[in-house]
C-alpha cells in the first residue's frame, strides 16, 4: 500500500468501514472542521497506545475525546458546572473543547494520568457519522507527527503518517484551519488553557465574565492537548517578526503576511498572505495550509507577521510562537 491508497471518499460504506475498524482497535483518520484527527476507540487502552505511537507522540500528552451528542458528555465527565453547560448549548458542535473532571470509564492513557479529561464535539457531518456509526466517544489528537504542522487535507495526513492509519476518510480541506479552543474551570472561573477556532471574546460574550489567561511554562507537564512550549512546527526554521522588520532575503526564504505584501516581496523565494480582506477567521484557515505549501517548496526560511491579538488572532499567533520554538 503507497502512502496515498489509504485515502477514501467518505461515503455511507466507506464510513460504516471505518466504524468497523474503530472496533478492530485500529485507528482512522478523519476530517473535522478544525484539522483532521487520528482516531480510536476511546474505551480501548491498546487502540489509543497506538495513536500515541504512530504519532511519536509522548505519553504525558492527553488526548481529546470526540462526540456526537450532548448527552454522551456525562459520561466522560464527573463533574460539569453550570457555566460549562452552557458553553456546551452555545457551542457544541463546534471548536470548543472542555477541560473538565473525568469518570472510571476514561482510560488512563487518554488523560496522561492526569483526574480530568478534554472532550469535543465537532461540528463536520464526516466526523459526526463516524462518531455515530462507531457508537463510541473517539480519541483523536491532530492527525500528524508529534509536534509538526497540523493536517489541513488527507494529503497531508498521508504524507506524515504514511500507512500508519488504516484508512484515512478524505472530506476535503478543513475550513477552521486551526485546533479548537480549549477551556477548563477553576474556582468556577474560566480559565484559556488553548486559544484556537473559536475567540475567548465569544465565550466572555455567553458568560458575561472574563475568561482567565493564565502563564503557562513551556517546561511544565501539559494539562490539555497541544499546551507544549514547541509544537506545530514546520520543517523550516521560523521566526515571528513585525512588519518593517529587517529580514534575509534569497530563493530560501519566505514572507508570510497577514493582508499585504512587504514592499520588497520580489526578493524573497516565495510570500503568501493569510487574508486580504485582513479576515482573522481566513488567515487563520489558510495557516497550516500555507506553511505546509512552503515545506513542499523547499523554504528553509520563514518569516512569519506578526498578527493582531484578538479574536482568532490568538490562536494564530500560539501556533506561531510554537512553530518557531528553536
Amino acid at each position: 500500500m503507497t502512502e496515498m491508497e489509504n485515502i477514501f471518499k467518505p461515503d455511507d460504506k466507506n464510513i460504516e468501514k471505518a466504524a468497523k475498524i474503530i472496533h478492530e482497535g485500529r485507528t482512522v483518520a478523519f476530517p473535522t472542521e478544525t484539522v483532521y484527527g487520528l482516531g480510536a476507540d476511546c474505551f480501548n487502552p491498546k487502540a489509543c497506545a497506538s495513536i500515541f505511537e504512530i504519532k511519536e507522540r509522548p505519553l504525558f500528552d492527553p488526548l481529546i475525546l470526540h462526540i456526537d451528542d450532548i448527552k454522551k458528555a456525562f459520561m466522560l465527565f464527573k463533574e460539569v458546572p453550570c457555566k460549562a453547560e452552557k458553553l456546551m448549548k452555545k457551542f457544541w458542535p463546534g471548536p470548543l473543547t472542555l477541560v473538565l473532571p473525568k469518570t472510571e470509564a476514561v482510560p488512563d492513557i487518554v488523560s496522561a494520568g492526569l483526574s480530568t479529561v478534554a472532550v469535543r464535539m465537532p461540528k463536520h457531518p464526516i466526523a459526526l457519522a463516524l462518531i455515530r456509526a462507531a457508537e463510541c466517544p473517539i480519541a483523536a489528537p491532530s492527525a500528524n507527527k508529534f509536534g509538526r504542522l497540523s493536517p489541513t487535507t488527507a494529503s497531508h495526513v498521508a504524507e506524515q503518517l504514511g500507512k500508519g492509519p488504516a484508512m484515512i476518510l478524505d472530506g476535503g480541506r478543513t475550513t477552521v484551519g486551526v485546533e479548537s479552543t480549549i477551556i477548563t474551570f477553576h474556582e468556577n472561573k474560566p480559565v484559556l488553557l488553548r486559544a484556537g477556532g473559536l475567540a475567548a471574546e465569544e465565550i466572555e460574550e455567553e458568560l458575561g465574565e472574563k475568561v482567565l489567561r493564565p502563564v503557562i511554562s513551556g517546561n511544565s507537564l501539559p494539562s490539555a492537548p497541544g499546551c507544549l512550549k514547541k509544537h506545530y512546527a514546520p520543517a523550516a526554521e521560523m521566526k515571528i517578526i513585525k512588519r518593517g522588520d529587517k529580514t534575509e532575503k534569497d530563493k530560501n526564504t519566505a514572507y508570510m503576511a497577514f493582508s499585504e505584501p512587504p514592499e520588497d516581496f520580489g526578493e524573497y523565494g516565495i510570500v503568501k498572505i493569510l487574508s486580504a480582506e485582513r479576515n482573522l477567521c481566513e488567515a487563520a484557515a489558510n495557516l497550516f495550509y500555507m506553511l505546509h505549501e512552503l515545506e513542499k517548496a523547499g523554504i528553509k526560511k520563514i518569516y512569519a507577521e506578526e498578527m493582531p491579538h484578538t479574536g482568532l488572532g490568538l490562536a494564530i499567533m500560539d501556533r506561531l510562537k510554537r512553530g518557531s520554538v528553536k
